[in-house]
């Protein structure tokens, strides 16, 4: 199976990425999530480690996708931030483990004193 999307959907009224798969596979990702688990260097770190927290990210738009070669999308968010490009491998990965990756960024907002 393809990884690559054969549709790609902003909503914004319900702050979600919709992905549909040639098989028939649809998931939506919510912006805040991907916003916070953004693949670029500025939330990832330049090397190993957690990473930079991102707070207050709960309304954050997607403002704008583009397609990056074959490999990825790149997401522009309305908080300016647009270095990450999200390969087809981890939107996937982020969609079927949705739940663990919620689950650890409240885990570290909670234990570092952040907000959504």
């Amino acid at each position: 199976m393809s990884l690559r999307p054969s549709d790609i959907r902003i909503r914004k009224q319900s702050r979600i990425l919709q992905l549909d798969y040639p098989d028939g596979t649809r998931w939506n990702l919510p912006f805040e999530l991907l916003r916070v688990w953004s693949p670029s260097a500025e939330v990832r770190g330049h090397g190993t480690g957690p990473g930079t927290l991102q707070t207050g990210k709960r309304e954050v738009l997607v403002t704008g996708a583009e397609t990056v070669g074959n490999y990825a999308l790149k997401l522009t968010f309305s908080d300016g931030h647009d270095s990450g490009l999200f390969t087809w491998e981890y939107l996937w990965d982020l969609a079927q483990q949705q739940e663990a990756y919620w689950r650890r960024y409240l885990d570290r907002l909670e234990q570092e004193g952040g907000s959504r």
